[in-house]
């Protein structure tokens, strides 16, 4: 889904060593390359604040990067900005729906703001309206929407000119599990038709499941990439997670796992102690009593195949949720 030797006439998003730095010192990103081919969906997995919608602003003109350069649809991004928002579609974090307007008006209007008239854009406002289940409500003020309507009518005016990519940053923030559900199913269908999507979130089950290709995001630069069983097939053995009885006497816990030659990549955060180990069935034993001998009391230990919080904790050193825990909204 993303090759460096591919021409960028032939991608559908190449991003070049992108640099970007706000208030003088914060670098939100820090030399950024990825390249997208002509119907994928592309994944962007960070955790809060690492660089996810700043680059999704760069690739739909809405910023400009101190350094680097992109092309989205064969079109560079500075050069020519007009021609990138004519082929793109953004569902931005901050929903696009006028809460005043009836669903039927607020996609009338962006049509009218791509040029599109006439029967042609009564045509595709009731096609989207019927696609996205919106009919019976087209007539509604959407501030009575529910959330998972006005998700669903944001997308649908992200495509009403037809784009070529669809960007899609974070689009099910906020969302109850049922409205996330259908949410995934339509993002789903759209990528069956052909559409490139290149989608940012911080939901691991979302990345996994949607994503065709995945790059994982950590301050500002691409840490890893692949296909999510690609990713997570590079992990050998099995994860165990340990919830210890107490959070202090990480030097005692260490002390006791050193001695153990199968238990490697150990973090400790908190209370929760996770490694690697070969096999989990044939470790967890030995982790228990090493554990014991030191000391340290355990309240539960869980064993699981490789995840992509797994990945991430390779990569970068430390777990998805710790890195998103404290940081501000995705900038």
């Amino acid at each position: 889904m993303t090759t460096a030797s591919a021409s960028s006439d032939r991608l559908a998003i190449a991003a070049r060593d992108l640099v970007k730095t706000y208030r003088g010192d914060v670098r939100a990103l820090d030399g950024l390359s990825f390249s997208v081919s002509p119907g994928a969906v592309f994944g962007l997995l960070g955790p809060n604040g690492a660089g996810k919608s700043t680059t999704v602003k760069i690739l739909t003109t809405l910023s400009r990067p101190d350094a680097g350069g992109a092309e989205v649809a064969g079109i560079d991004v500075l050069r020519h900005p007009d021609r990138v928002r004519r082929a793109i579609g953004c569902v931005a974090q901050k929903s696009a729906v006028d809460a005043e307007a009836t669903g039927r008006e607020n996609l009338t209007l962006q049509g009218q703001l791509y040029g599109i008239g006439g029967r042609e854009l009564r045509s595709r406002v009731g096609e989207l309206l019927e696609r996205f289940g919106l009919a019976d409500a087209a007539n509604r003020i959407a501030r009575t929407y529910s959330g998972g309507m006005q998700r669903k009518l944001d997308i649908a005016m992200g495509l009403i000119h037809r784009p070529q990519v669809l960007f899609l940053d974070e689009p099910t923030t906020g969302l109850d599990p049922e409205a996330r559900a259908d949410m995934w199913a339509e993002i789903s269908r759209l990528s069956g038709e052909g559409l490139t999507i290149l989608l940012t979130t911080h939901y691991l089950e979302e990345a996994d499941r949607l994503a065709r290709w995945l790059a994982i995001v950590d301050r500002g630069r691409i840490v890893t990439e692949g296909t999510p069983e690609q990713l997570k097939s590079e992990l050998r053995g099995d994860a165990i997670h340990v919830e210890l009885a107490e959070t202090n006497g990480h030097g005692q816990v260490r002390d006791a796992l050193d001695r153990l030659v199968d238990v490697r990549e150990v973090v400790l955060d908190g209370s929760s102690l996770r490694a690697r180990v070969d096999s989990g069935a044939k470790a967890v034993p030995a982790v228990l009593a090493a554990l014991e001998s030191g000391g340290v009391k355990v309240a539960s230990v869980t064993v699981a195949r490789p995840s992509l919080d797994d990945v991430y904790l390779r990569h970068t050193g430390r777990s998805f949720s710790e890195a998103d825990e404290g940081k501000e909204s995705s900038r």
